[in-house]
């Protein structure tokens, strides 16, 4: 038998746990209406009516809603989640051509400002393309901040491959930062063997405790046979 909607409404308030940084019950409450409407404009008027509720209650002076600090990671029994996950990536490669080595293949992230927690790792999976056994440098994995040619700090990572799967996992022991532009560098010992058009999924993971994955859908690597004319 379904449950009352107001049974299920207070079980999902319950469910909710407000992080720790809050500054007060006030600010409190209002991140609680943040995380449980999901309609950015519908968010904004349910904060800014709970603030004002609040602040009668509380007897505070009622402050604007555009004062109010975004919301951190949103954390569901137990599981972390991105507030606003990344939701695409772009793939480059200076070297397309079969077999040539030196080839690096950059993956490019940007997290949102309001992603209410870092970037704790990502893994990159092989999915298309006849070649599934080139082998990679795993040891040679490195992330910067910034984009391809506009290369800003560098950023400690952790790689593993898993051969079989055709898949990278990746580590930031220094998380990323919202609002960051993030490149991570795969370098192969060479490009696939046969042309084809190569595609990678791309997932996102918040740093927390078991944090739910976002997928960035594919990144997408066309490699050609040489040009001998």
């Amino acid at each position: 038998m379904a449950q009352p909607r107001g049974r299920r409404f207070r079980w999902a308030i319950a469910a909710i746990r407000i992080p720790s940084h809050s500054c007060g019950p006030l600010l409190a409450f209002c991140q609680l209406l943040n995380a449980l409407v999901p309609v950015p404009r519908l968010r904004r008027v349910a904060v800014a009516l709970g603030w004002a509720l609040a602040s009668c209650i509380a007897g505070a002076p009622a402050l604007s809603p555009l004062a109010i600090p975004a919301a951190g990671a949103l954390e569901l029994r137990g599981v972390t989640y991105f507030s606003k996950a990344p939701w695409k990536v772009d793939l480059v490669s200076y070297y397309t051509t079969v077999w040539q080595t030196g080839a690096e293949y950059y993956f490019t992230i940007t997290l949102d400002p309001e992603a209410g927690v870092a970037l704790g790792g990502l893994t990159i999976q092989q999915t298309r393309g006849v070649d599934t056994s080139f082998p990679f440098f795993v040891d040679r994995t490195s992330a910067f901040l910034g984009r391809p040619r506009q290369q800003g700090p560098r950023v400690p990572v952790q790689a593993q491959f898993d051969s079989d799967a055709r898949r990278f996992t990746l580590s930031f022991p220094e998380p990323i930062k919202p609002g960051s532009t993030l490149t991570v560098v795969l370098k192969p010992w060479n490009n696939p063997a046969v042309s084809d058009t190569y595609m990678f999924q791309v997932s996102a993971y918040p740093a927390g405790p078991n944090p739910s994955p976002a997928s960035l859908g594919f990144g997408t690597l066309r490699i050609y046979d040489p040009d001998w004319r």
